[in-house]
């Protein structure tokens, strides 16, 4: 007891240099990047939001900076909006989930109006039973799951663009963390079957750490009364991710499964290619990511570089092991990851290649 009293102090100081090693690392990164001017269009933009503000906050801040005037409006009144603001675009982020059953039939009367219209599917392949009918009513349909590009070509949709998706740098960044906020592993998400698989078998290897595993549905652990100690369940919202990301030695990202019946709506039972979100808002916190492959992951980060990988449950606790052990090594490549994460990833330059898009044959 006495040479754990005595060692206390000396742990806590080494846990605050390695943070202030870690920010001023991340302050570094930044200062480097180089700034992005990006021509301000004359276009005027009607932005429907799904209601994740993380997400949604990317997509207006970047739609106020490329374009001449833009509103975010109501799924619920996106009609009316429409009607007194009468934009070139009226966006809508996702169409699932907060929108009213008449979503449909108000696009259909912001078309007759002469107005374009585009929606961004964020939640594919997961609910393809739904969205395969919503992009019917679209002029540009655009999704982040490249997987998802021939099924709504299929169903009839003139225009479609795989646009993976982004960070948004204004909540996900580099911040100072306390000892709260600090885990060997951390994990947030829900818990999905994939997700619980794997750590009923990470079980006994994580007994001797310092986890933090956050989210909804972790009673369906087999091993759940070992693990609960680990567990704070429940919905924790994008900004209070941020803190844990920063603080936690080693940020685990295992994207959801595809299959119909797994939580999901995807009767086509669709693959799922892309790679979600949490990729790209980890990163943007310049923390250290282990993720599960998806086949488009290497077309935007570069494993062993600035982000490590994992196939299977045995792979991840060696990589876990080993990079516990080399704080170095791990803090260069979370660098790395901050550093291809803002300057190519983030909301204003998907938005430009969004506009591009829409407007590609001139039209206003």
């Amino acid at each position: 007891m006495m040479n754990e009293m005595a060692n206390a102090p000396g742990e806590a100081y080494q846990a605050g240099y390695n943070e202030g090693y870690r920010f001023g690392g991340c302050r570094a990164v930044l200062d480097r990047i180089p700034a992005v001017s990006r021509e301000k269009r004359g276009w005027r933009v009607l932005y429907v939001p799904q209601g994740f503000e993380a997400i949604d906050g990317g997509v207006a801040a970047a739609l106020q900076e490329a374009v001449h005037e833009s509103r975010v409006a109501s799924p619920e009144t996106m009609l009316q909006e429409a009607e007194q603001f009468r934009p070139d675009l009226v966006l809508v982020m996702n169409a699932l989930h907060v929108f009213p059953a008449d979503h449909a039939e108000q696009i259909s009367r912001i078309r007759e109006m002469g107005m374009r219209t585009a929606v961004w599917f964020v939640d594919d392949p997961y609910f393809t039973d739904d969205t395969r009918n919503l992009s019917l009513f679209y002029d540009v349909v655009f999704t982040h799951e490249m997987e998802c590009v021939s099924l709504y070509r299929d169903a009839g949709c003139r225009e479609v663009h795989y646009l993976p998706l982004a960070a948004n740098p204004q909540v996900f960044r580099p911040v100072r963390t306390g000892p709260e906020h600090r885990f060997d592993v951390c994990f947030i998400g829900n818990a999905f079957w994939n997700r619980v698989e794997l750590f009923d078998h990470l079980t006994e290897f994580l007994q001797d750490k310092k986890v933090l595993i956050a989210g909804g549905y972790w009673e369906r652990l087999t091993n759940y009364d070992r693990l609960a100690r680990f567990i704070r369940p429940g919905w924790i919202p994008p900004e209070e991710t941020v803190p844990y990301y920063n603080g936690s030695k080693i940020v685990i990202n295992i994207h959801r499964p595809t299959l119909t019946g797994q939580d999901n709506r995807n009767g086509l039972n669709i693959t799922g290619g892309s790679i979600n979100p949490r990729t790209y808002e980890i990163a943007a916190c310049g923390a250290f990511q282990i993720t599960d492959v998806r086949s488009d992951l290497t077309s935007y980060y570069h494993p062993g570089d600035d982000i490590e990988t994992f196939r299977d449950a045995a792979e991840l606790r060696d990589k876990i092991a080993y990079y516990l052990e080399r704080e170095q090594e791990r803090q260069q490549i979370a660098w790395r990851a901050l550093w291809t994460t803002r300057r190519d990833h983030t909301f204003g330059d998907r938005i430009g290649r969004l506009l591009e898009a829409v407007f590609a044959d001139g039209s206003r």
